[in-house]
Order: C-alpha cells, then sequence, then structure tokens
C-alpha cells in the first residue's frame, strides 16, 4: 500500500462541479493499493499517516502529528501509484488491486485513522474526480508499506 501525504492549508475533491469533500487545514491522503495489500498494510499505513510528525511546533520543527494537532485528513483513492513504470512508455496497472477488493481496504484505511479520533473525508471510490489543494509548505511524503517489512 503506497501513500502520497501533502500538508494542506485546505483540500477538496469535486465531482461533475459538485464538492462532495473537503477539509480545512490538514493532510491530503493519496492511497494507492497493491493486489497483495491486506488489512495489516492498512492498518499499518493508517498508523504511520496518523502519527508522522509533519506539522510544525513553536520553534518550527516537524514536531507535531495529525493526532497531536488534530488535524483533519482527505483520503483519495488512487490506483495509479501503483503504476509500473519501468518498460516502455505506458503504465502498467498490473500490480493494482482490482476494485472489488480495493474499496473495502480503502475503507479499512479509513476506518483505522478513525479510531486515533481523526476527522477523515472520503473521495469517491472509482469516480472521476477533480482534486483542489493549496500545499502548505509545501510539505508532501511517500510512504510505502512494502518498505517496512
Amino acid at each position: 500500500m503506497k501513500a502520497v501525504l501533502q500538508r494542506v492549508l485546505q483540500a477538496s475533491v469535486h465531482i461533475d462541479g459538485q464538492t462532495t469533500a473537503q477539509i480545512a487545514s490538514g493532510i491530503l491522503v493519496l492511497l494507492g493499493i497493491d493486489k497483495n495489500d491486506t488489512e495489516a498494510e492498512a492498518a499499518l499505513l493508517a498508523r504511520k499517516t496518523a502519527e508522522l510528525r509533519l506539522f510544525e511546533d513553536a520553534e518550527g520543527k516537524m514536531n507535531l502529528s495529525a493526532v497531536d494537532m488534530n488535524k483533519a485528513l482527505l483520503v483519495v483513492s488512487q490506483f495509479t501509484l501503483c503504476a509500473n513504470l519501468q518498460k516502455g512508455r505506458r503504465p502498467s496497472f498490473a500490480q493494482a488491486c482490482p476494485p472489488e477488493l480495493a474499496k473495502p481496504l480503502c475503507a479499512c484505511f479509513c476506518r483505522h485513522l478513525r479510531q486515533y479520533g481523526l476527522s477523515v473525508s472520503e473521495g469517491v471510490f472509482q469516480a472521476e474526480m477533480q482534486v483542489h489543494l493549496i500545499n502548505d509548505g509545501p510539505v508532501t511524503f511517500c510512504l510505502d508499506s512494502a518498505l517496512w517489512g
């Protein structure tokens, strides 16, 4: 499971010109689910996301997490994060989780985030979305549960 975390001043999801989800200051999470991912990866990635210190303390150091700051999260499923770009010019999505398995894993990830007391908004699974954000910093991190063994 992969995630791109962006610290934002605000973020929103729009479908057909309508706002379907939005947050003020917090974290935009672009979530990629691999075909081999399980609920264990969802729990691990949620914990890392909730506890990662990417907000500044009074001294300007990144010492505070979303939990510490009670920040909101906006989670958008994005299968393109699982693309293989090694050969040719066309991305291969063979490693991406099929939608019928990815949707419950995305929900599992969000459920685990909520267990930390965080407010979690979500994009619409498999919808054609426009994601608007104002990146804060900019501060952007890439997480991959496969790297934590």
